[in-house]
This record gives C-alpha cells, structure tokens and sequence, in this order.
C-alpha cells in the first residue's frame, strides 16, 4: 500500500464533511423537539434561540392563524373628529407602503418579517400584494388623520370562500384610539361584499395588542405555527 501525503488525507477527510448547508439545516432539525415543547406552553410568545457565528440567532417565532365567521356584520364605531377613511386607489399603492413602514418598522414583526423594517421593503411587498389574482380594493383602506395617513390594512380573496387580511397596520402615535378595529371592520365589510365567508389573518404571538383587538372582533385561533428567521442577536 502507498502511503498517502498529508495534502492527500486532508483531501480525503473533506470529502466526508457536511457542507455548512446541511450543517445549518441539523441543527434545526436538532430544534424540532424543542418547537414542540414551546407548543404545549399555553401564553408562551415562544421564541427560540440556535446561536451561530457572527452575533446572528436562527430563531423561532410563534404565531397564531385566527379566523372568524362573516355571517353577522357587527357595527362599526364612528372614527374620532378629524379621521377619514380613503377606499383603494392605485396611485395610492406608495402612500400605504409608506404607513407600513411607519407601523412596522420598530415592532418585532420587522424581525419576523424584514421587509416590513425597510422603505423598499415595505413598496415591493405592497406592489406584490395589489398583483396578487385574489387582491380586493373593497378590503383595502387607507386610514387618513389630522397630520396625514395613518392607517392601512389590505385584503385578498383565498380559495374556498376565504378573505385574508394580509397586514393591519397603525402608525406609532395613533395606537389606543380604536382606529385599528375600524379598519379592520372595514375590509370584513368588503369581503362579505365580496360574497366571502370566512377571515382569515395571523399574528405573532408576542403583539398581545393586536391579539386582544382580534378576539374582541370575534377572531379564534385555529393553529399555531412558527416561522424560523435568522437575525441579529438582541433584535428582538
């Protein structure tokens, strides 16, 4: 047998590691076990933790699908002096980028989600969804106060009879005035219109706001399901 040069062992062993990828992808599997003791905490906002190099965290983010029925339309509050509702518009596609920036962007849901922590971010997501086949211009409303826009919530007709209610946003500021369960109540105006059912939406577990605004509308959890995200250390 020929003796084989230092070069040529390295070479050799290499050959058996595992690339970073799957490096990466053990170690969330190796979390699988963790998920699912984090499920069986009622109230826990559930974010787990894999360390790895360069202060970055691959985390686990608990959130919840809510859904409630259509059949009954509830009454909608009177928005306070000086607030109006705008009815979608397609020039105004900036505007609403613009207020989920404004109502995103210092929530933890930038981290969930980072388009929503970015200015482009947030225009390319609003351009994706008005081109969305089920997007519903009833469902989607800009909400306009004494310094300018506010508020945006937009939805899209779902297989099955379903409307889904992609982002519910409120610009810092201008939270706890009920202006968030107006507009709200306004694209489940338009999915009935639509002749929909069913609402959908999710929400991450940690936003216990939005969640209490949700059930008071009748919204119950269906599921709860979690969203890996590899961020910065200490973002959240």
């Amino acid at each position: 047998m020929t003796a084989s040069s230092p070069a040529e062992e390295r070479a050799a062993l290499r050959s058996f590691l595992l690339p970073r990828d799957a490096l990466t992808l053990l170690a969330a599997l190796a979390r699988i076990s963790l998920l699912t003791a984090a499920q069986s905490e009622p109230g826990s906002h559930g974010t787990l933790m894999t360390p790895y190099a360069g202060q970055h965290c691959l985390s686990y983010f608990k959130r919840f699908k809510m859904e409630a029925d259509l059949w009954v339309a509830p009454g909608v509050p009177l928005l306070p002096p000086g607030y109006s509702l705008v009815p979608w518009n397609a020039a105004l596609l900036q505007a609403h980028a613009d207020v989920l920036y404004a109502s995103f962007h210092e929530t933890i849901d930038a981290v969930v989600f980072p388009s929503l922590g970015d200015r482009s971010g947030c225009s390319f997501l609003m351009t994706e969804i008005s081109r969305k086949s089920g997007f519903l211009g009833g469902a989607t409303w800009l909400l306009c106060g004494p310094d300018g826009y506010c508020g945006t919530v937009q939805g899209v007709r779902e297989p099955g009879g379903v409307g889904a209610i992609q982002n519910l946003g409120i610009a810092a500021g201008y939270r706890n005035r009920g202006l968030g369960s107006v507009l709200l109540l306004h694209a489940l105006e338009g999915f009935r219109r639509a002749g929909l059912k069913r609402a959908l939406l999710e929400v991450t577990a940690h936003n216990e706001g939005a969640i209490r605004l949700y059930r008071r509308l009748s919204f119950r959890r269906r599921k709860t399901v979690y969203k890996a995200v590899m961020a910065q250390a200490g973002a959240w």
